[in-house]
């Protein structure tokens, strides 16, 4: 076939849904656009979805609410608030060669409906150039040619105003593709020269009288290179561009599905983006079981948005698991972060794709694993077996990670509430041996990873304390008071007591800041738990915090009725022999007293699971904290977790309460041993 018959044939599918008609569309009091037209039956694609019967059912691209059409005028924006809305369609055929168009002849044009409401008429203007030419012309290069070819987005501009050619959106996607190749500034300066050329306002201007006869995927793609390059959301350009991909929603197919929904995820919140997302939501609603593509399917579920209607989400969760079979280790990686960002979470998927993770985790770069955790977490998706997978990979391979993915790995698992000691040890020797890696920014989080973890490691503990006090001594000056406390509270919790950083921070000025600024109350809990391990853990450092502090809130207590049952049964009915919700110094508090005799006394705390590391009776570093506290305050700590008594009868009750009572084995205090078990 000739190229001159090609281009013809190419028009006439091009135009075989416009019909020679106009469309109205009015806004009701309910903000939504009814159409007032019927659809000419000869046409399938008029007929929404597809619907090949008589009946007639709401099509998606009606749902445009409220919209608003923006008009330049001296060089800014105006909006003008619509009533109704007529589009008139184009009954001749344009070339898709070269297109010329006059620019003097306006593109929208605003006049009034015989009954008083405003309405806007979009006219494409069409010359004598328009029609075929009988003179053959070069063919048009493509967007990924035109952007090697240029070397800024200038280039692309100059490039059209010497010679336009169809489509227009490749011009946006050559200058998109170039500026994605620059450095944060750069792109920043080429965007300024960008608005600033001549040429671009009649880019834009082609841009909208080809909307409508554009092939729908670059429609789509030149409105998200259109918004990436920085162009206002609410001028005529995007939001005439919002409009026409509504109207021509039927012609999105499975790729036009997963373009149009990262596009929207690229979009701030208005009324014709959500407009548009509703109709995106039926249309996968209807097609999901059609999409072949895994990544296409994936890349759909991730930009679906966190607000879709939850059975969509589950029919494309069911959907996901029927081709978990065709899943590549590649897919099973990204599911996570697909999960994360619908916020659905399938225990099923995130199951199965574990286990995918850790039979090829060799592959998984160490980025794609950050993304796993960081999803993991945005999901409270707790898998022990899968974590201690990734952590085994790393220390395994610890000599080829950058310094920062280990400590955004280390802050990530902290915050899952796991303890990678193998890691952790290795980070260690590796601080120890290379203190240099310090920087300011590190050094509190990486205190707070192992204060709030319990991470000891005997034999390097004290060389490694020392080296983190000293890297923070050292520029102490550029340290928050803030963030200062957050040190010396980790310090402490690891039983460390830096007299440096503890003489900056007892300053009454500084004091006062951190009680009458930032987060205020937090502070003043950090304050009171600082003052307590000064006076209960027998520093070396002597002193004290002496400004007077707030008084604290007492914690809301909830002891366990079945404890407090077994007790009962088993101390017998006297009231003296155990107290319930018994409030200490220095703001302790314990679900329950007992008094062996007058001088033994034994705390018992009923206890969540979050007061271990994952999957481990190792406790974390404040509930260590205060078992240390209790047992110099003279008490034997009887630790009693929830979510074991529950599952115990009455009588089973009795009896571990009673074993772990009067154990005949006498706990050892956590003096300078905080990994403890109990």
């Amino acid at each position: 076939m000739s190229n001159k018959a090609g281009s013809v044939l190419w028009n006439l599918t091009q135009f075989s849904t416009l019909a020679p008609a106009s469309r109205t569309l009015s806004i009701y009091s309910l903000r939504l656009c009814r159409p007032k037209i019927a659809h000419s039956k000869w046409n399938l694609r008029n007929l929404p979805f597809n619907d090949f019967g008589n009946r007639m059912w709401p099509s998606v691209r009606y749902l445009c609410q409220d919209a608003f059409i923006f008009k330049s005028r001296n060089g800014g924006f105006q909006s003008e608030r619509l009533s109704v809305l007529t589009v008139f369609r184009v009954n001749r055929l344009l070339c898709s060669r070269r297109l010329s168009f006059d620019s003097k002849q306006s593109f929208v044009s605003v006049g009034t409906s015989h009954n008083g409401l405003k309405k806007v008429n979009f006219h494409h203007e069409v010359s004598s150039e328009d029609v075929v030419s009988q003179e053959m012309k070069p063919a048009p290069i493509n967007y990924m040619k035109l952007s090697e070819e240029a070397n800024s987005l200038s280039d692309v501009l100059d490039t059209f105003a010497k010679s336009p050619t169809f489509p227009s959106s490749k011009y946006f996607l050559a200058m998109w593709t170039i500026a994605k190749r620059m450095s944060d500034d750069q792109k920043r300066y080429e965007k300024q020269l960008m608005f600033k050329h001549p040429a671009f306002n009649q880019l834009c201007e082609q841009m909208m009288r080809e909307m409508k006869i554009m092939r729908y995927d670059h429609l789509l793609f030149s409105l998200h290179a259109i918004v990436k390059l920085g162009v206002f959301q609410n001028t005529i350009l995007v939001q005439t561009s919002l409009r026409v991909i509504q109207e021509r929603i039927n012609e999105c197919d499975e790729k036009g599905l997963s373009v149009l929904s990262t596009l929207l995820e690229a979009m701030e919140p208005c009324k014709n983006v959500h407009a548009l997302r509703t109709g995106l939501w039926l249309l996968v609603d209807q097609q999901v079981w059609k999409i072949k593509d895994v990544f296409i399917l994936q890349t759909v579920m991730k930009y679906i948005g966190k607000d879709a209607p939850f059975a969509l989400k589950r029919k494309l969760e069911m959907k996901a698991l029927s081709e978990l079979g065709r899943f590549s280790s590649l897919n099973s990686q990204c599911m996570f972060e697909v999960l994360s960002g619908m916020g659905h979470r399938s225990i099923a998927l995130l199951n199965e794709c574990s286990k995918r993770v850790i039979d090829t985790i060799h592959e998984c770069p160490i980025k794609k694993l950050i993304n796993i955790l960081q999803s993991c977490k945005d999901l409270q998706y707790h898998n022990s077996e899968l974590f201690k997978g990734i952590a085994d990979y790393v220390t395994a391979t610890f000599v080829i990670w950058k310094w920062k993915q280990i400590v955004f790995l280390l802050i990530l698992f902290e915050k899952l509430g796991y303890r990678p000691a193998d890691l952790m040890n290795l980070f260690m020797k590796k601080i120890v041996k290379e203190p240099e890696l310090l920087t300011r920014k590190s050094v509190v989080p990486i205190l707070h990873v192992y204060s709030s973890l319990n991470h000891i490691n005997k034999q390097q503990n004290e060389e490694f304390l020392e080296v983190m006090a000293s890297a923070l001594t050292d520029d102490l000056h550029h340290v928050s008071s803030e963030n200062l406390l957050n040190a010396v509270c980790s310090f402490c919790v690891m039983n460390y007591f830096p007299s440096a950083l503890l003489d900056q921070l007892l300053q009454k000025d500084v004091i006062h800041e951190l009680l009458t600024s930032g987060d205020k109350e937090r502070n003043a809990h950090k304050l009171h738990f600082l003052n307590a391990c000064l006076k209960l853990d027998h520093s070396s450092y002597g002193k004290a915090v002496d400004t007077a502090l707030p008084l604290l809130p007492s914690s809301p207590s909830y002891p366990n009725a079945k404890v407090a049952e077994g007790l009962s049964r088993l101390l017998g009915d006297n009231k003296g022999s155990f107290s319930k919700d018994v409030q200490l110094p220095h703001n302790y508090h314990v679900d329950f007293e007992i008094r062996m005799d007058a001088s033994k006394r034994a705390a018992v705390l009923c206890v969540p699971r979050s007061v271990y590391c994952l999957d481990s009776s190792h406790p974390r570093g404040y509930f260590a904290v205060k078992m240390r506290h209790l047992n110099i305050m003279g008490f034997h700590v009887v630790l009693v977790k929830n979510w074991e008594m529950e599952k115990l009868s009455a009588g089973d009750a009795v009896t571990l309460l009673k074993t772990k009572i009067y154990a005949a084995e006498v706990l050892p205090t956590t003096d300078g041993n905080l990994q403890s078990s109990y």
